[in-house]
């Protein structure tokens, strides 16, 4: 019986012992790890924050690209829209004129007035 006792104490102290040396080195390894996996994090954030600023930089890029290819096109369709006012205004001018022209004729000779019914474009 004082045999298995000893034994046991024997045990007991090398396994003291075991871990008087082992849970430092244990520790140590383990803030090793943690501190690999922080700069792993660090550089992937890095990483990270750099793409994002790129794909930031690309889309603030295509809205401006948008914007100037909107205010192109307003501009275009403002000129298209002052072009047909002044070809309108030009007809609506053309067809007063006639007008005036079939007034002169039917006041110089009433019976060209008869034939035209009115009509300018009719001859």
């Amino acid at each position: 019986m004082k045999t298995l006792i000893i034994v046991i104490v024997v045990i007991l102290v090398v396994l003291a012992l075991l871990a008087a040396f082992l849970l430092p080195r244990m520790r140590a390894q383990a803030t090793e790890r943690k501190r690999i996996a922080a700069q792993q994090h660090l550089e992937e954030a890095g990483e990270r924050s750099a793409r994002a600023e790129s794909a930031q930089a690309a889309a603030e890029e295509q809205a401006a690209r948008a914007r100037r290819e909107r205010a192109e096109a307003e501009l275009r369709a403002t000129d298209t829209e002052r072009e047909a006012q002044q070809r309108l205004a030009e007809a609506e001018r053309e067809r007063a004129e006639a007008q005036r022209l079939q007034e002169k004729a039917g006041n110089l000779d009433p019976r060209l007035g008869d034939r035209t019914d009115g009509d300018p474009t009719t001859r």
